[in-house]
């Protein structure tokens, strides 16, 4: 009896040796954004920042993700779900001109947060592995020791615009202190919050995926254990060899066997481009 196994592999049921029981994170609930974020402050370095001052504006060349910061904390009047905090931080490349000299590279962070609510389900016991520090940089304790584990998947952001304005244009807004160490140590410099002339404004568009899963205990049917088919390799370029790749492809027998010119896909030919009849 033929039956569809896990994934798309069709397999008969007298071939299953066996139920294995894994461990696993069982997906619990998802989402996916499209942000389009407008007009994000750019924190640059110190020269970059002292650079833009003396300049009449800038273009922002491109945006790197450096860090993902997620927190998750549970709804209070719902027991099920959980609130996904996702601090993104990135990288701001952009180019200046003073005077008449050539385009200078100014160098920042911005940063921008956004939630999400989520169904995590609920769960009575609490998780703890080897690997569990207590009062640690995670900042896991015994009351959060329960708590569905997030995961945020995200793209480099698009560079949709920007514009350097005087900061007396600028809305008053709360400044970011809150900068990890990590993130700081990834500049040269130190970081201008406050005290500038001008500000950099880039508008930014992201994706990002962010779910909740739960560690789960699963049974599931084994075929045999999974073994390596690939060969080792000693260069960079040996798999990619193409008298190795055309050794492996079928000869295509019937492309050499006569046929009428009855099927459409066989009356017109492209050859290099062209089409012969």
């Amino acid at each position: 009896m033929s039956e569809r196994c896990p994934g798309s592999v069709r397999c008969n049921v007298e071939d299953l040796q066996e139920a294995l029981s894994i461990h696993t994170r069982k997906i619990t609930d998802s989402c996916r954004d499209k942000d389009c974020i407008e007009d994000l402050r750019v924190y640059l370095t110190s020269t970059s920042q002292s650079i833009l001052d003396t300049s009449t504006g800038a273009k922002v060349r491109c945006a790197e993700l450096l860090y993902t910061y997620i927190d998750v904390e549970p709804v209070a009047f719902d027991r099920n779900h959980y609130c996904v905090d996702a601090t993104f931080y990135y990288r701001i490349l952009a180019d200046t001109v003073v005077g008449a000299g050539r385009p200078v590279t100014l160098n920042g962070l911005a940063t921008f947060s956004k939630r999400a609510v989520l169904c995590g389900e609920d769960s009575r016991a609490h998780i703890y592995t080897s690997r569990t520090n207590l009062n640690g940089p995670d900042g896991l304790t015994r009351i959060t020791g329960n708590n569905p584990t997030a995961v945020v998947e995200v793209l480099d952001p698009m560079v949709l615009s920007s514009k350097v304005v005087d900061v007396c244009q600028c809305p008053r807004e709360c400044t970011v202190n809150q900068i990890p160490e990590g993130i700081r140590a990834l500049f040269d410099e130190e970081l201008v919050l406050s005290g500038e002339q001008q500000r950099l404004l880039v508008t930014l568009g992201q994706f990002s995926i962010i779910r909740l899963e739960r560690d789960a205990q699963l049974v599931v049917p084994v075929l045999d254990y999974s073994i390596p088919t690939k060969e080792c390799c000693d260069s960079p370029g040996c798999a990619e060899d193409p008298c190795e790749l055309f050794s492996k492809i079928p000869f295509p027998t019937q492309a050499f066997a006569p046929s009428g010119c009855d099927r459409e896909e066989d009356c017109d030919r492209e050859c290099c481009g062209y089409t012969t009849t």
